[in-house]
């Protein structure tokens, strides 16, 4: 299990400069994947400890499938891949940026982006979001 350190209390958490990621009760940190060069948002996923550490040496996005219950390379297996370019963490630690080239649609639908629908003002309905296909 890859360890970081843990988090601090109150404002010290958010003027660190040391990584010590808050990971939720099931271990894991929410991932937002976002184009490098548009500023698209991509995707959003999960990463655990190992993901994190992981995308961070290998520069390949690296995320925890709840789902499947493992981890999995973005593009492995369907060569929509995401290089990163930077990784950025929300002040509190508990949200990291991931900054990517992608390869491919970022979404498993195929599409460029997983926010591809758009929700009615009164919440009563779904359209799609034209340049998003």
């Amino acid at each position: 299990m890859t360890h970081f350190p843990a988090p601090l209390s109150g404002s010290a958490q958010d003027e660190t400069l040391q990584l010590r990621p808050k990971f939720n009760a099931d271990g894991l940190i929410a991932a937002i994947a976002q184009d490098a060069e548009s500023g698209e948002v991509l995707m959003l996923a999960w990463m655990n400890a190992e993901a994190l550490k992981a995308t961070l040496e290998t520069g390949k996005a690296t995320y925890w499938s709840r789902s499947r219950g493992e981890l999995w390379v973005k593009g492995e297996t369907s060569g929509n891949v995401q290089e990163v370019v930077e990784v950025r963490i929300d002040c509190d630690q508990d949200a990291v940026l991931v900054k990517v080239r992608q390869t491919g649609g970022a979404c498993h639908t195929g599409r460029a982006s997983c926010f591809y629908r758009r929700i009615a003002s009164d919440g009563s309905a779904l359209s799609p979001v034209a340049d998003m296909g």
